[in-house]
């Protein structure tokens, strides 16, 4: 379990030096999952350690949580007074997610036509 674990994290840095480094727009942890997500399809399986690891951080996802509810907690007097602007594009994003899942459901979905 150690060694997933530390694969992970190893992912995880090796995402953040490379975001850092190429001064991308992505968080490094993003690009660390992607790392990871490649190594397992060229593997062509999830390990049973991997996955007794990755459900035992997902059982405990709650608790990593905390301190950005205690930093959100912290700043309300500013969320408070950016309350429509945030409010709006929570909406206009949430809006705009639904119509492009929609769209690309559609395009997904159509069947093949015969030529």
């Amino acid at each position: 379990m150690l060694a997933y674990l530390t694969l992970i994290l190893l992912c995880q840095l090796a995402g953040e030096l490379v975001a850092g480094a190429l001064s991308l727009p992505v968080p490094g942890p993003v690009l660390g999952m992607v790392l990871l997500f490649v190594l397992l399809m060229l593997r062509g399986k999830i390990p049973q350690g991997l996955d007794q690891t990755a459900n035992g951080l997902l059982q405990s996802m709650s608790l990593l949580f905390v301190p950005a509810g205690t930093g959100v907690m912290l700043h309300f007097k500013l969320l408070g007074e950016a309350l429509l602007p945030l409010g709006l594009a929570l909406v206009f994003s949430t809006l705009a997610t639904i119509v492009v899942t929609a769209r690309l459901m559609q395009w997904l979905s159509k069947e093949p036509q015969d030529e």
